[in-house]
């Protein structure tokens, strides 16, 4: 089958042995594949990425001196039923899963092993137990960005984050925007939206932003404030002490820009009893003031990811409406555009979210 190999640190188009199913397993064609974030960092800083990953626990396997078809946010079509399949799914079904698939009671990641290509080929041998149909009445490739939409649930989740609540979303690319849509579901208001791209600021204000900041030209900090703060608030520590003012609304900030630097920056503009919860994935070393964090007395959550009942929620909200993917897709290539589709997706004022079609 055809693939786009990413290889000594560039993209070729080549073939590569097809799958051959283990049990359990389903061959599926690919029908769209998105480009990550992840990606992007795996093809630019792949010394660096493989490292962190070892150092932090493998859960990524690539290896830097060996083939890799990247591809992880997916749809397809069934194929054919592979051995000890159940057959749930008939040949034609659309179906997504989550990245990951089971080799003798192994399970495999999809997208950064050198061991099961990803989705920027023309077939996957998925885990038939965990195929998810898609909905009917649902574009079939608005499906492949299930995945990243998943991302962002979960870390309004895993935050703990509540209606009653404000939010402050730092960084509004395809993961920052999944972030908004999670905390509108959850009637998080006011959600306020930061980015100096005028075009991700006018996708975040489509995912629902109530408040959208060009950060300069506005004071990020004094807008927040401003924001969650109450008539007749007294900032001071013993009225705050005593409880002799009304409080602030509790906020919770997301950092989605995984940068160097920009956690100061937040445990800086961050308001007293705020939560940091850092969604951006950062693989250099940073440093940050401690005092900030102690004397504002801030949370700090790291998240990753998704759980597989997150992954099939985000799908049903999709399918019902309550999620629009559209306006994120600004790009479609085949395998041969694979190469310039990376390039083109350094600009943020050219694209969002572009899809890989094997077949194109």
């Amino acid at each position: 089958m055809r693939a786009a190999i990413f290889r000594q640190g560039d993209f070729t188009v080549g073939s590569i042995p097809d799958p051959v199913l283990a049990e359990g397993q389903v061959l599926v064609r690919t029908r769209a594949c998105g480009i990550c974030g992840s990606d992007l960092h795996a093809a630019t800083q792949t010394e660096a990425f493989v490292d962190v990953a070892r150092r932090s626990g493998g859960r990524f396997a690539m290896v830097q001196d060996r083939d890799i078809v990247f591809g992880h946010e997916f749809v397809g079509e069934v194929v054919a039923n592979g051995p000890g399949t159940e057959g749930r799914f008939a040949p034609g079904s659309l179906v997504t899963s989550v990245p990951l698939t089971i080799v003798a009671q192994r399970v495999e990641g999809i997208g950064y092993n050198p061991e099961v290509p990803g989705a920027f080929a023309e077939y996957l041998p998925l885990a038939e137990r965990m195929l998810l149909p898609v909905p009917a009445g649902l574009d079939p490739d608005h499906a492949a960005l299930v995945e990243p939409m998943a991302v962002g649930l979960h870390a309004v989740e895993h935050g703990r984050v509540a209606a009653g609540e404000a939010a402050l979303v730092v960084g509004c690319g395809p993961i920052g925007l999944a972030v908004i849509a999670a905390l509108k579901l959850k009637g998080v208001a006011p959600v306020i939206a930061s980015d100096f791209s005028p075009a991700r600021r006018a996708l975040a204000a489509r995912m629902g932003a109530d408040l959208v900041l060009d950060p300069a030209a506005e004071p990020v900090a004094a807008r927040l404030e401003q924001a969650i703060t109450p008539a007749g608030f007294d900032g001071s520590r013993y009225a705050q002490l005593l409880g002799l003012s009304p409080p602030r609304q509790p906020v919770a900030i997301f950092e989605c820009v995984g940068i160097p630097g920009i956690l100061q920056q937040l445990l800086e503009l961050a308001p007293a009893g705020a939560r940091i919860i850092v969604v951006g994935v950062c693989m250099e070393p940073d440093r940050f003031e401690p005092f900030f964090g102690i004397v504002k007395q801030l949370g700090m959550q790291f998240v990753l990811g998704y759980t597989p009942a997150e992954f099939a929620a985000t799908l049903g909200h999709m399918a019902a409406g309550r999620i629009d993917v559209a306006p994120l897709i600004t790009g479609r290539v085949g395998l041969d555009g694979v190469r310039q589709a990376f390039r083109d997706l350094a600009s943020p004022e050219r694209h969002c979210k572009v899809l890989v079609e094997p077949w194109r």
